[in-house]
């Protein structure tokens, strides 16, 4: 799902957007600057300082991340279920690599946000 247009569109994107919902069904957006995609199915975000995004994503998987070229007022809005993935974990080591490399020794994180893309629509 996510096409070599839509990694170029991520690949340019110097903030992304994850929404998400806490038990009560309130929203909560929160501006994220390092991520990436994984293959063309997958999102991988670095946990850097969202507690109240794990907190909703933990009651409640579903989340939104948006990409927006600000230059050119377009990008896309991406949906689908989050999993979040520790060091302990076996996929953590796949998804938290390219994160890794881009974060360097700058931004330590201990956890990485997996979207499992469903549905990607263009933001215009």
């Amino acid at each position: 799902m996510l096409t070599p247009s839509i990694q170029a569109a991520i690949d340019q994107s110097v903030l992304c957007w994850l929404a998400t919902v806490d038990a009560q069904g309130q929203p909560n957006v929160s501006p994220k600057e390092l991520f990436t995609y994984v293959g063309t199915q997958h999102l991988a975000i670095a946990q850097l300082m969202s507690p109240q995004s794990v907190r909703n994503l933990r009651q409640n998987p579903q989340a939104c991340v948006s990409f927006v070229d600000v230059f050119v007022q377009k990008g896309y809005k991406i949906k689908g279920l989050m999993t979040l993935l520790t060091a302990k974990e076996t996929d953590y080591a796949h998804y938290a690599a390219k994160l890794l490399q881009m974060a360097g020794t700058a931004f330590p994180f201990l956890m990485v946000l997996v979207l499992e893309v469903a549905q990607v629509a263009p933001i215009i």
